[in-house]
Order: C-alpha cells, then sequence, then structure tokens
C-alpha cells in the first residue's frame, strides 16, 4: 500500500511544471551564475556545485511539505485516514516521496557540473556524493511534511520558502562560510545545509566525512521526524 502510495505522489509531483522549473531548473541557473560570473578555480566550482545541488534538494524536499497542505485542503488526508496506513505509515510514505523527487534537482546540478564547468570526479565520487545528497535531505523532507500537516497551504507555501533561504544562507550553500563573521560561523556549525553540504564536498575532494557532520543531519533527522508525526495528529482532530 505504501508503495502504491509513494508512485501516486511520486507522478503528480513531477507533472507540475512549476517544480520542474523552480525545483530544478533554479539551482542549474544560480551554480552556472555563481560560478561564473566569479572566481573560476575548479575548487570552487566542484565545492560550489556540490552546495548548490544540496539547495536543490533542500528546495525539492521542502516542496513535498505544500503538496501535503495542499491535500488537507481538498479532503485528500481525510480518505487516507480511512485507509489501514499508520500515521507513521504515511508520513514515511511522504518521506519516500520527498526522497525520490530530490533525485533530479541533484542530478541536474551535477551534470551541469560535469558538462557545462568541467568538474570531474572518479566514478565512485560521483556515486559517492549523489548518494549522500539523497540521503541527507531527509531531515528536510521530514520538516516540510510537519509544515504541510500543521499549516494551511498558503502558509505552508511561505514558511518553507523562509526555511528554504534561512538554511541556505547560515548553511553556505550560496557562499563559502569563511565569508562569514566569527558568530555566524559558529551557528553554521549546528545547522543541518552546513554538515549535509559539507559531507558531499568532503566526498567529493576526495576524504572520508567526519562523524561529527553525520550525528548533526542524524540529530535534526530525528527532530524534523517528531515534528512530522506529531503534526499529521494533530491534523487529524482538526482536518
Amino acid at each position: 500500500m505504501i508503495t502504491a502510495y509513494v508512485r501516486l505522489e511520486v507522478r503528480r509531483t513531477l507533472r507540475d511544471t512549476g517544480f520542474v522549473v523552480f525545483g530544478i531548473g533554479m539551482p542549474v541557473l544560480m551554480y552556472l551564475l555563481f560560478t561564473n560570473l566569479g572566481s573560476t578555480e575548479g575548487e570552487w566550482k566542484t565545492a560550489s556545485m556540490v552546495a548548490m545541488a544540496a539547495y536543490g534538494a533542500l528546495g525539492a524536499a521542502l516542496s513535498t511539505g505544500t503538496g501535503v497542505a495542499e491535500d488537507k485542503g481538498v479532503g485528500w488526508l481525510r480518505q487516507l485516514r480511512v485507509t489501514p496506513m499508520s500515521p507513521r505509515q504515511v508520513v514515511a510514505g511522504r518521506a519516500l516521496t520527498g526522497s525520490v523527487i530530490v533525485l533530479p534537482a541533484i542530478a541536474a546540478v551535477l551534470a551541469a557540473g560535469a558538462l557545462v564547468n568541467g568538474v570531474r570526479l572518479e566514478v565512485w565520487q560521483w556515486a559517492a556524493v549523489t548518494l549522500v545528497l539523497w540521503l541527507g535531505a531527509l531531515p528536510f523532507t521530514l520538516l516540510g511534511i510537519g509544515n504541510g500537516y500543521r499549516l494551511t497551504a498558503q502558509t505552508t507555501g511561505l514558511v518553507n520558502v523562509g526555511c528554504s533561504l534561512a538554511l541556505s544562507v547560515a548553511g553556505g550553500l550560496w557562499f563559502p562560510v569563511e565569508l562569514f563573521p566569527d558568530w555566524m560561523r559558529s551557528l553554521s556549525e549546528f545547522t543541518p545545509t552546513r554538515r549535509f553540504a559539507e559531507i558531499g564536498q568532503s566526498l567529493a575532494a576526495g576524504a572520508a566525512p567526519g562523524l561529527a557532520a553525520v550525528a548533526v543531519i542524524a540529530v535534526w533527522a530525528l527532530l524534523f521526524g517528531s515534528y512530522a508525526v506529531l503534526s499529521y495528529r494533530r491534523s487529524a482532530r482538526t482536518v
């Protein structure tokens, strides 16, 4: 049942023109602008490629919550509650949907890096970067889902945009953290986006990711997952 649910939601999302243009095309455009208007160093193009792929995954993951909020408004959540699926299964199904739809955003930016900017990595590095960005997007999918179950469709869209901007800037996805003031750099260490991109950048540089980065992402995944389940249960009392 969960497999059928995920298949349905993935098809619905990928048929959305707005998602294709802004969720997939925008990160590619930003990456090409950031790397061709300023520094042309190979290391910067590689690091920025991973950061912008992370940004694309972040936006795609959060967009899952907007779909949840819209479904709530049209009564789809009421239909789900009469199925045998438990709250955790429904949230898990939405999380799996988010995990699938982040892949095009990640792949598009990595392809731009290889084909347009001439980024060269070993085959295992391309595979490893793709894998960690895919898995690392899960906490943001759960955050978006939590917002979708708790808020209205219009409010969810605004909140998700705000979360995307704040996490992207604080996590150094748009600008290198070395440019941050000391207090902001220290704060960035605890953001899931900073650690998310850091793991991918380490692998792209041929180094093993740090345990601290993995631990920070795991903690945020637990917090956002709990938030998503609690939001779903709360929506059951109001929808």
